[in-house]
């Protein structure tokens, strides 16, 4: 097949760039900078500003790409110029959504009022009916890291735009919380530093210790989107990603720190007890339990990285590239001294 990846050249690109060829595809990858040092060579590189993709039409025509796969749409604008542009080029296009869009995850937010929303949740759950889920500030802290979202973020509106062209048919998949080598969010960082500057403890408030949410190494989220890019029944379909089943998040942090040659311990606090920096301002009592029995029946998904070697290697990743910038305030080892000598 000839797949074009727009935005191909990031932390979930890669891999799906690195195993679609491995299967004998023709890529096209349309980015706005240079090739990263991890891009293939093997692939066509177009450079170009993805909020005037129309500029690029003749460029992108002359591909003649089977799939169009967009990694990094953000607004229901960006999504409406890709479907119009799509319609002269190509058979399919597969979009990348998140599970920011269910309701669960507003309740989580608060920005979703009335009842907790039942698991665990699927492709058919409900989805938010607050459009903005993030603050003003939080879309900010959203563009430092990844510099494709927009101020109008709305991956609903991106989802309503994809699936609803009369002329191309799409594909949403639903990623999880995605970590591996290249993370650009870091998620390992706060355990991971911790057990290097030898705390013998790790403090976790009780709702948070036991608050359940989606994973996914990068290499078998790049797995799951290279599937719904070959299969043609993928068409129409919308699919969730995450590793199953869900665990606390106690019990990822320990699955973490057993790969480690660290001999502390997790403590866990009830939340009034537990220092101000490590509480999670959010609403625990709402799980985020996500099926992906879908994918997985329909087109045959299943992890090509264990879990221990996932988590392996981004440890690795990891503790050889640690953050540009830390915030001291996320480890006041002073106060979580005080909150665990409280608590002996």
């Amino acid at each position: 097949m000839r797949i074009l990846l727009i935005g191909g050249n990031g932390f979930i690109g890669t891999p799906l760039t690195r195993q679609l060829l491995a299967a004998g595809h023709k890529l096209a990858i349309f980015h706005r900078g240079t090739p990263s040092a991890q891009a293939s060579a093997a692939a066509l590189h177009i450079q170009g500003d993805r909020n005037r993709l129309s500029d690029h039409q003749d460029q992108l025509r002359k591909f003649a790409p089977d799939v169009i796969v967009d990694l990094i749409l953000s607004s229901g604008p960006q999504a409406r110029q890709l479907m119009t542009v799509a319609r002269d080029i190509t058979k399919r296009v597969v979009a990348l959504s998140t599970g920011d869009v269910y309701r669960a995850w507003g309740v989580l937010h608060r920005v979703e009022s009335g009842s907790l929303e039942p698991l665990p949740i699927t492709e058919d759950s409900a989805l938010r009916t607050t459009r903005k889920l993030y603050s003003p500030d939080g879309i900010k802290a959203l563009q430092d890291i990844f510099t494709w979202a927009t101020e109008d973020y709305d991956k609903i509106a991106v989802e309503q735009a994809v699936m609803s062209d009369d002329r191309v048919p799409g594909t949403i998949v639903r990623l999880p919380m995605v970590y591996g080598e290249g993370d650009p969010l870091h998620r390992f960082f706060p355990v991971l530093k911790r057990i290097a500057d030898r705390r013998n403890a790790i403090i976790l408030p009780e709702d948070v210790a036991a608050w359940r949410g989606p994973h996914g190494y990068v290499d078998n989220v790049a797995h799951a989107i290279a599937l719904c890019v070959s299969a043609d029944r993928a068409a129409g379909r919308i699919y969730n990603v995450n590793e199953e089943p869900s665990v606390s998040d106690l019990e990822w942090q320990r699955s973490i720190a057993q790969q480690t040659d660290w001999r502390g311990k997790f403590v866990v606090l009830p939340v009034d007890r537990t220092p101000q920096h490590l509480r999670f301002p959010a609403n625990t009592a709402q799980h985020v339990v996500i099926s992906s029995h879908r994918i997985r029946s329909e087109l045959g998904y299943q992890e090509i990285i264990p879990l221990e070697e996932g988590i392996a290697r981004t440890i690795a990743w990891e503790s050889a590239n640690p953050p540009a910038t830390i915030n001291p305030q996320q480890f006041d080892y002073a106060a979580e001294d005080a909150a665990l000598a409280s608590a002996a």
